[in-house]
């Protein structure tokens, strides 16, 4: 199942297009690190790119669907890594899994353009619904990736629903943390960011220790 770019206006199906598509991401994310997502315009996007005003219509309708086309990436971008990590860590080692789950957001976090406004949802800091149905999306890709390191459902560890619901509390909880945690310094504060690992770690051995 894919889960990229499910909001386009156009597939892109050859690799020009593709390819166009990738630079105008690019340029949206840069320009909401120099800009913010208040500036950002659809013509800025345009020209940072290269590309025709019409290129990025013939994506997006606007800004807002753009953003969201760069969560989307930003997402695989970040599931594709948790992967590599996870796969040099032994099954059910749920501590150095939640470790690298961690340390990889961090690593965006501080390293690719326009995810320190726009991780996985809308601009940062806007609560709300549209913010729980980003985590809940987060959420769900973790559980799935996650399953075989938190014990999905053997041995008496949690089931399918049951491990969504355990991850969806970790990624709402550290989500609230370490947006305080990059309010308070730019990279992060690394008091904060101990006490989100702490605090992980902690509610998860109640249910797999």
């Amino acid at each position: 199942m894919s889960h990229a770019h499910t909001n386009l206006r156009r597939v892109p199906v050859q690799q020009r297009s593709a390819d166009r598509l990738a630079r105008i991401l690019d340029a949206g994310a840069a320009l909401l690190d120099e800009a913010g997502y208040e500036l950002l315009s659809t013509r800025a996007v345009a020209d940072r790119a290269g590309v025709p005003i019409g290129s990025v219509y013939r994506f997006f309708p606007n800004k807002r669907a753009l953003v969201d086309a760069l969560a989307e990436r930003n997402l695989e971008v970040y599931a594709g890594r948790v992967v590599a990590r996870l796969e040099g860590i032994p099954e059910r080692e749920w501590r150095a899994a939640i470790d690298a789950v961690l340390d990889e957001y961090l690593a965006m976090k501080r390293s690719v353009p326009g995810f320190a406004l726009v991780d996985f949802g809308p601009p940062v800091p806007t609560p709300g619904p549209l913010d729980e149905e980003a985590n809940r999306r987060v959420a769900g890709r973790l559980a799935e990736l996650l399953s075989g390191h938190l014990g999905g459902g053997r041995d008496g560890a949690p089931g399918d629903a049951a491990l969504l619901r355990t991850v969806l509390v970790c990624v709402q909880a550290a989500d609230a943390l370490l947006q305080l945690a990059f309010r308070t310094d730019p990279v992060g504060d690394p008091d904060l960011i101990a006490e989100t690992r702490t605090l992980l770690r902690a509610y998860l051995a109640g249910t797999l220790d």
